[in-house]
């Protein structure tokens, strides 16, 4: 697009999504940036309504809930340049055809990455003083001062942390492992580069090497078919006594069987965030261990923070409008391994 030009845009994703990320000021922002009419808002692209807004559109905002862009509603849509995702992942959204039209891509998983990784610190720190586990046993009896005061194992201090997944996320993680008097944050990842590691404040290591010197396990990857339960029985017999688990990522890269048979013989713990599947049924084993604590995939993007997501878009489109090259764009590589 020439530089200061109007794109056309349209906003397409799930009624709720629509609701809870684009509120009138990120709706004066649109409309400022790019020509828009009526509907604004879309959830589906096959109405009457859509598909003549489609007809002239030349960037999708999409978020949550929008429908996949099959070649029939991309030839429906001849004018678009651009689409710019308000979410993570675009699996399920975006296909070859879109890249092979030459439709710019952007995701907004940067933005998706901030509270992940947060949530992902304060698991870790939480870990290192067993706090969710305490707290569950204090359900039945009371925990006193006096009972934890001698324990070695309630600290953050000195402790090896394991970071499996360079990602977004766990670049993130590792980064914000600086605010720790860790021993050590190790790096699993075969693609990282290991300078980059080192930036951020990681050690590369391989995986068995770091399970066996893990206090704290933490999964970043994505869900690929050489991903899925990397996790198993002989990973985590190599964790030490007393590790804990911490997936805030995809509940496909642990065996789940596994980590009930070591969390309920007590050599280890998990905060999981995830789980497979999800959510667990009702009555699960897993729900009623005191060393687990298991929250409704929460880490991501909730609430005040989409709208870090759907700001993200908008920086996107106003670059677009500039002619200056978007922030995050998206390849059709990437979109094969990621999450």
């Amino acid at each position: 697009m020439p530089p200061t030009s109007r794109p056309t845009a349209l906003l397409v994703m799930d009624p709720a999504t629509f609701a809870l990320q684009f509120r009138a000021d990120e709706l004066a922002r649109l409309t400022a940036l790019a020509d828009v009419a009526e509907p604004v808002w879309t959830p589906d692209l096959d109405s009457p309504a859509a598909r003549r807004r489609l007809a002239d559109a030349e960037v999708l905002l999409t978020s949550w809930g929008a429908p996949a862009l099959t070649p029939e509603r991309l030839a429906a849509a001849p004018r678009l340049r651009a689409v710019l995702h308000a979410a993570g992942s675009v699996r399920g959204l975006v296909g070859d055809e879109v890249f092979r039209r030459g439709v710019l891509v952007s995701t907004a998983a940067e933005a998706n990455a901030v509270p992940v990784a947060e949530f992902t610190l304060a698991a870790i720190i939480l870990a290192g003083k067993k706090a969710p586990f305490l707290a569950a046993q204090g359900r039945h009896a009371p925990v006193s001062w006096g009972a934890v005061v001698g324990r070695e194992d309630l600290s953050n201090r000195g402790r090896t942390v394991v970071v499996v997944g360079f990602s977004r996320i766990g670049r993130r993680v590792v980064e914000m492992l600086r605010l720790l008097d860790t021993a050590a944050v190790l790096v699993v990842d075969p693609y990282a580069d290991p300078a980059a590691v080192r930036a951020a404040g990681g050690e590369p290591a391989g995986l068995d090497d770091a399970l066996r010197r893990a206090d704290v396990l933490s999964l970043h990857a994505p869900a690929l078919p050489e991903t899925h339960r990397m996790i198993g029985a002989r990973e985590l017999a190599l964790l030490p006594a007393g590790a804990t688990l911490v997936n805030t990522a995809r509940g496909s890269l642990v065996d789940t069987d596994a980590l009930l048979a070591a969390c309920a013989a007590g050599r280890l713990d998990a905060i999981l965030d995830v789980t497979d599947p999800e959510p667990l049924p009702t009555g699960h084993p897993l729900l009623a261990l005191p060393n687990v604590m298991v929250t409704p995939h929460v880490a991501g993007s909730l609430g005040a923070e989409t709208r870090r997501m759907a700001q993200h878009a908008l920086d996107e489109l106003e670059a677009l409008a500039q002619g200056r090259p978007l922030a995050t764009p998206l390849t059709v590589d990437a979109t094969a391994v990621s999450a």
